[in-house]
């Protein structure tokens, strides 16, 4: 144990244990390796905010450092500077004692520097005939040398998730600016499609946006425009090639053609105006426009669209809300028991489209229990179809969404 490295400070400022371990630490992982001192600074600059301190801590510590004549940090020449604190003030631009000492403090909390204080507290050092520092007493730089490849790597992270955050702004604000545009652009020409509820999306997404997001909240909102802008493009694709193929087909809406022969009694309402709410995966998928999505492709909607497309499965969650995902599933499980689908049925569905899927299909088949003879029979054909690949659950929500919007509209 090299316990010439551990020192008190002088005065009032109580000894602690942190302290203590973080000496006998530098001590440790002391290194012999000179370390050009200013790369050192500015890896403390660059890990600042990991560190916990404030600008005008590394603006002492700035000053600090140029009390120490060499360019390299190097324990052979001794790393321990000894300046006033009014000498300090000057090369810190004029701080004041108070602010000094308390970054001097935080400095050391933050394992920049340590203390080596003399018996009355005063900086100074003894030298010999020849002039040269034989013990000086004052701030101790060896913790800067100690640590120069730990802030290096910590100046690394900050420096790559800081780029990281930037793409992902720029991102989501390219795609802001498409979606705005396109919305925009389809209801001027008059596209076919609710493009109000879409717009309503659209202004909900931004609005969840933080004054100041941090990374991963920007990450969440660019995946819901960006699924949200893949709609759009979708719904508006699935239109110009529609009309690209039969002019004709279309008058008031687009001509759906069902090209299956064999019909399922028990996925069929019995009544004409069943018939007319009836919710068939190739009607919604004509009318929102969204291409059928291999299994491979379906890819978990962001739980809020889910939410307010299909709000009753929201009453089977604990204390009649939903928050995740979990939350959702177990409520699926509930509205399947409910509604008579079968354990063999919803395993199925969720090996085909994966479990937050399945969940999502419960959800809707329940916003249209009133319309489906036979829920477990529905959830089993749509499972055929994610199979094959002739079904997604975009279109499924997209009506969902037009149909709730449509309802509060009328109730407005």
């Amino acid at each position: 144990m090299q316990t010439e490295s551990v020192t008190t400070p002088f005065g009032r400022r109580p000894a602690k244990l942190a302290l203590v371990k973080r000496q006998l630490q530098t001590a440790e992982t002391g290194s012999n390796r000179p370390v050009e001192k200013w790369k050192v600074f500015r890896d403390a600059c660059e890990a600042r905010e990991r560190l916990g301190l404030q600008d005008r801590a590394l603006t002492v510590l700035d000053a600090l450092l140029t009390f120490y004549p060499e360019s390299e940090l190097n324990c052979d020449n001794g790393l321990v500077v000894f300046p006033s604190n009014a000498q300090l003030s000057v090369r810190a631009h004029g701080i004041t004692g108070t602010t000094l000492r308390r970054h001097l403090a935080a400095l050391v909390e933050a394992g920049l520097i340590q203390r080596r204080d003399s018996p009355n507290g005063k900086r100074y050092a003894h030298r010999d005939k020849g002039g040269d520092i034989e013990q000086a007493f004052g701030f101790d730089l060896s913790p800067l040398l100690a640590r120069a490849a730990e802030l290096a790597s910590l100046a690394q992270e900050v420096a790559a998730e800081r780029l990281q955050f930037r793409r992902a702004k720029e991102a989501l604000t390219i795609c802001r600016r498409d979606v705005r545009k396109l919305i925009s652009a389809a209801m001027a020409e008059g596209a076919d499609g609710d493009w109000e509820a879409i717009e309503d999306m659209y202004v909900g997404i931004v609005g969840r946006l933080p004054r100041n997001p941090v990374r991963h909240q920007v990450e969440a909102i660019l995946d819901e425009m960006q699924l949200l802008r893949s709609e759009i493009l979708n719904l508006l694709e699935n239109q110009i090639n529609c009309q690209n193929m039969d002019g004709n087909a279309v008058q008031n809406g687009w001509h759906i053609q069902n090209s299956k022969s064999e019909s399922m009694n028990e996925l069929e309402p019995r009544s004409d105006k069943e018939q007319g709410d009836a919710f068939e995966p190739e009607a919604a998928a004509a009318v929102v426009g969204q291409p059928l999505a291999k299994p491979d492709q379906m890819k978990p909607f962001p739980l809020s669209m889910v939410l307010k497309s299909c709000p009753q499965i929201s009453d089977y969650g604990p204390g009649g809300a939903i928050s995740h995902w979990r939350e959702l599933m177990g409520a699926a499980v509930v509205v399947r028991s409910m509604l008579g689908v079968s354990p063999s049925a919803y395993q199925e569905a969720c090996e085909v489209m994966g479990p937050e899927n399945a969940a999502v299909a419960m959800a809707a088949i329940l916003e249209r229990a009133g319309h489906i003879n036979s829920a477990g029979g529905y959830l089993r054909d749509l499972t055929r179809r994610a199979r094959a690949g002739e079904f997604s659950l975009g279109p499924m929500i997209m009506s969902l969404l037009r149909a709730s919007s449509g309802t509060d509209r009328r109730s407005a």
